[in-house]
């Protein structure tokens, strides 16, 4: 492990961060609120930290000429994905401490991590008391987080003198990464433009609707980054308007397809990705759960209509399955039923390659393909069979990997609740803590119910709030980036 290379890209990540911060000084600049300080100061300490981990990592800026720079192995990919989101967080959660948003580093710290990891869980109970500054920041952590610092980054890694293909194998969410283009960095740019696009457009059409130009931009934030934090203590319900719901579904479900698949119609390939397996089987869970929790709506008598249950269906259904975490409506009031579904949605989560949480549709599709591979081949013994995903067999690799997360996932499902029952002072009961951990480890942000359903984390005790923290870190870096921290091998030289 080559300590001082990692410390050099944390540096990077601490200074994108830091400077970031400049973003929601302008309006506490234009509003003339005393967050500014806030920013100040919290610019000036992450700059520090930055300056520091650049000094430990030797200090040296390498050239841009081909070549002249070290690549990350794989053991230093994993140390710095892993350990950048705990150093932006880290940064991140100094506004919140210092403009006295929040009173404690532990609440500043899981709203931040909150943010970075489009998780959306917040401790805030009344966030439309906050003045605009802060209120932009948390949605740009979102926006920042959404895509991956670490992809923003690998544009200019090589001024640091790192390279990066190993970077982005270990950050890129799924179960196959692909090297899209022959430059990681060019690929970096392209995910960007995509990222951006979305964003705007999403701007754009919510203005078309009603919203002033902060709010669309902080909801398409959270909205594109499948993160959920708002501007309203109602959420999306607070505007009342269908259009904006409508608008809000659209790119949330935009938002949790593959961005590979955006490049891949962008460079022609229309076919190829129409028929993507992972992009079918992911529409056709949400038209199915949308027309049957709708139907279940409509016959119990919970909506005003049969749009209102269809709108109502699909909004919800797409803001549990890309855990994004928005709320149009009440749905702790549903039937049991309809919450069950959406759970189980949130926990498959969206395509490999997106924005979205959950175990990721991918791998639901290889599991699935291969237990059918199983199952017929208890009926013909002699038979050669072979599981497939696009026409291509999955690799043995490959498939033990997905088996392998599948148990990993319950593992610390398991000793994730455990953890929160036992630092839960009695506060939180099974049910309050296999919530929070669902909602954590799928990067979900609200439950079905307590903590966070329709409401604030800010009950929770302390150590609760760090499990769940460590949760959200785990679900969004799909387990491996942070487990291995936690392996001597991987710090060894």
């Amino acid at each position: 492990m080559r300590l001082r290379l990692v410390a050099r890209v944390l540096s990077l990540v601490s200074l994108v961060v830091s400077l970031c911060m400049v973003f929601p000084m302008m309006w506490s600049a234009a509003d003339r609120t005393d967050d500014i300080r806030a920013f100040a100061a919290s610019l000036a300490c992450g700059i520090t930290i930055s300056y520091a981990l650049f000094m430990a990592g030797g200090g040296r800026i390498g050239s841009v000429k081909r070549g002249d720079y070290e690549e990350l192995g794989i053991r230093e990919a994993f140390a710095v994905v892993g350990l950048s989101w705990v150093i932006a967080s880290a940064v991140g959660a100094l506004p919140y401490l210092f403009s006295g948003a929040l009173s404690s580093y532990t609440d500043a710290f899981f709203e931040s991590i909150s943010g970075f990891t489009a998780t959306g869980a917040s401790v805030i109970a009344d966030v439309e008391v906050l003045p605009r500054g802060i209120l932009f920041w948390r949605g740009l952590t979102h926006w920042l987080g959404g895509m991956g610092i670490i992809v923003l980054s690998l544009a200019v890694l090589p001024f640091l003198g790192v390279g990066g293909m190993e970077l982005y194998k270990a950050e890129f969410p799924g179960p196959t990464p692909e090297k899209l283009t022959p430059r990681v960095q060019q690929m970096a740019l392209l995910l960007w433009e995509v990222y951006l696009f979305l964003t705007c457009a999403e701007t754009f059409f919510l203005m078309l609707g009603g919203m002033d130009f902060f709010d669309a931009l902080v909801h398409s934030f959270g909205t594109v980054a499948t993160g959920g934090f708002s501007t309203k203590n109602a959420s999306i319900a607070h505007y009342g308007s269908p259009y904006i719901e409508w608008v809000v579904t659209f790119f949330m479900l935009a938002s949790g397809v593959s961005f590979s698949l955006y490049l891949l119609i962008l460079a022609g390939f229309w076919d190829k990705a129409r028929r993507n397996e992972e992009f079918l089987l992911y529409a056709r869970l949400f038209l199915a759960a949308t027309l049957l929790i709708a139907a279940v709506l409509f016959a119990g008598g919970f909506c005003r209509g049969a749009e209102h249950s269809l709108r109502a269906a699909a909004f919800q259904t797409a803001g549990f399955m890309t855990t994004t975490g928005f709320t149009s409506e009440n749905y702790i009031a549903w039937p049991y039923f309809t919450r069950f579904i959406i759970l189980l949605l949130a926990f498959i989560g969206g395509c490999a390659g997106s924005t979205g949480g959950g175990l990721k549709v991918a791998r639901v599709l290889m599991l699935a393909r291969c237990m059918r591979v199983e199952l017929l081949n208890k009926l013909h013994p002699n038979a050669v069979l072979h599981a497939k995903v696009n026409g291509k067999v999955i690799p043995p690799r490959v498939m033990n990997g997905v088996m392998a997360f599948f148990t990993l996932y319950v593992v610390l499902f398991i000793g994730a609740t455990a953890a929160a029952l036992a630092m839960g002072n009695n506060k939180l009961d099974v049910a309050a803590a296999v919530s929070g951990v669902t909602a954590s480890l799928t990067n979900l942000g609200p439950g079905l119910g307590t903590p966070g359903a329709l409401g604030a984390y800010g009950w929770v005790p302390p150590g609760v709030k760090w499990t769940f923290s460590f949760c959200m870190l785990a679900g969004r870096l799909e387990l491996y980036a942070v487990v291995l921290l936690f392996f001597p091998s991987t710090w060894r030289r």
